[in-house]
């Protein structure tokens, strides 16, 4: 497999592709943001996660498929930071959750909650909410029915760790990654994050205690 989930800022996107579905990623903006567009195979349609900067880029990368939604994983605005241009060149429903909605810059179409559905074309994925990094952050879950699943997490985990919290909302974020992520999916996950490299769970999970001890 080519793709190793690593893109640069000003570089080439890079193409996850799998039997139903095609991932790409690319960097955008001053914070190296990753944004991912999710294309179904079958109809063409497309999915934004995170338009965060370079509206021009990420129409781009988009290409001449229909992109019908644009999810924001949580309300810090480096994630949507080219949201408005986006919606009003594509017509894109957007979508949230509730509890970050309101401070996102643009209307959000669509609320969401966790265990709700959200589809690109033929493909379904499955929203779940890790309160933490922010109240309404939320991960994108497509259990991949030809191979392993993949799980697209925003700022709420990396790398090395769950995104940045406070004392007081690092053991939300640590509760719902465990019992919502970790308890649930195999080590073969591959996981997307909003800055940085790709990783796997099973590259993640000998570290959980680790992190529970820093705090961070």
């Amino acid at each position: 497999m080519s793709y190793h989930g690593t893109v640069e800022p000003g570089g080439p996107p890079a193409d996850h592709e799998l039997t139903d579905l095609v991932i790409t990623k690319v960097s955008v903006g001053p914070m190296d943001n990753n944004a991912y567009v999710l294309r179904c195979r079958r109809t063409g349609q497309a999915l934004l996660v995170d338009a965060a900067a370079q509206a021009g880029r990420l129409l781009e990368t988009v290409g001449d498929e229909p992109l019908r939604t644009v999810v924001t994983t949580h309300r810090h605005a480096d994630h949507w930071g080219a949201l408005a241009e986006v919606v009003a060149t594509t017509g894109a429903v957007t979508v949230a959750h509730p509890r970050d909605a309101p401070a996102i810059g643009v209307p959000t179409t669509r609320l969401v909650e966790d265990g709700d559905v959200v589809t690109v074309g033929e493909v379904s994925l499955s929203v779940v909410h890790l309160q933490g990094h922010t109240p309404g952050s939320i991960a994108l879950l497509y259990d991949d029915p030809h191979g392993s699943p993949h799980l697209l997490t925003g700022d709420s985990l990396f790398p090395g760790g769950p995104g940045k919290t406070t004392p007081d909302t690092f053991g939300l974020l640590m509760r719902d990654l465990e019992s919502k992520v970790f308890a649930v999916l195999p080590d073969e996950t591959w996981v997307y994050p909003g800055h940085g490299d790709d990783t796997t769970l099973g590259r993640e999970r000998p570290h959980l205690a680790e992190w529970r001890a820093r705090g961070w």
